[in-house]
């Protein structure tokens, strides 16, 4: 899934797609600033076990990465036809919490990228499935907060999570940004659908979902590092 760290264009595009530089970057956060998609994964996946539901770790990953938790918890109680325990989400925050405070990291390269970013002038932001309280936690946790505080915005202030294009739109109004000059970069399928929708580039980021699968979902360009972002969109 990491591959070799070389990046893969998808035939529908031009690597030029990418290379213009864009007026603006936003950045899913999950997965792609901080590495949270795998502790939450496990948690996730082991909760839904006790529940009675099958989910394997890629089951999880394929049905709800990218997903808000309100969305992920209407799959699941459509699944179990009956709501969840009333304290479920309280045990899945205190469980996440102990994982994050314990293992968090940032994602490799985001930190050097964010630098290339600020040296080019190239303003950025991010864009979540994620509550702003959580995404208080995880930057904090990993010292990227003071990086993008003030440009964060949750899709827990749209109408509609992903992949429906909101949460992107609503970032690139508050960036004073044309959707069409916003580049995203993604982790996931739904956020790959999501900036699609808004009418934006978007450069998959292929940690926990296949190279092969980023470019099906119509992905501009598809990476497996950052280091990779770093020279398609600053390195000249």
């Amino acid at each position: 899934m990491w591959g070799s760290g070389t990046f893969a264009p998808c035939a529908r595009y031009r690597r030029t797609d990418v290379t213009t530089k864009p007026a603006a970057v936003i950045f899913d956060c999950d997965g792609v600033l901080v590495d949270s998609e795998p502790l939450m994964n496990r948690e996730f996946c082991a909760m839904l076990n006790d529940l009675g539901l099958p989910y394997t770790p890629h089951q999880t990953t394929q049905t709800f990465m990218g997903r808000s938790m309100k969305s992920c918890m209407q799959i699941v109680e459509a699944e179990l036809k009956r709501a969840v325990p009333s304290d479920f989400l309280r045990i899945l925050d205190r469980r996440a919490i102990a994982a994050f405070t314990r293992d968090l990291q940032p994602v490799a390269g985001i930190e050097s990228l964010l630098d290339a970013l600020d040296a080019a002038g190239t303003p950025y932001a991010v864009a979540s499935s994620g509550s702003h309280e959580k995404m208080q936690l995880t930057l904090g946790l990993t010292g990227l907060l003071p990086r993008v505080a003030g440009r964060i915005t949750s899709a827990t202030e749209v109408p509609n999570g992903k992949p429906a294009p909101d949460v992107f739109l609503l970032a690139a109004e508050r960036l004073k940004t044309a959707p069409a000059q916003c580049l995203v970069v993604e982790d996931s399928l739904l956020g790959i659908e999501a900036a699609l929708a808004a009418g934006m580039r978007v450069i998959g980021y292929a940690a926990m979902i296949g190279v092969s699968e980023m470019q099906a979902a119509g992905a501009t360009h598809v990476v497996t590092s950052l280091a990779d972002v770093r020279a398609l969109l600053v390195t000249r």
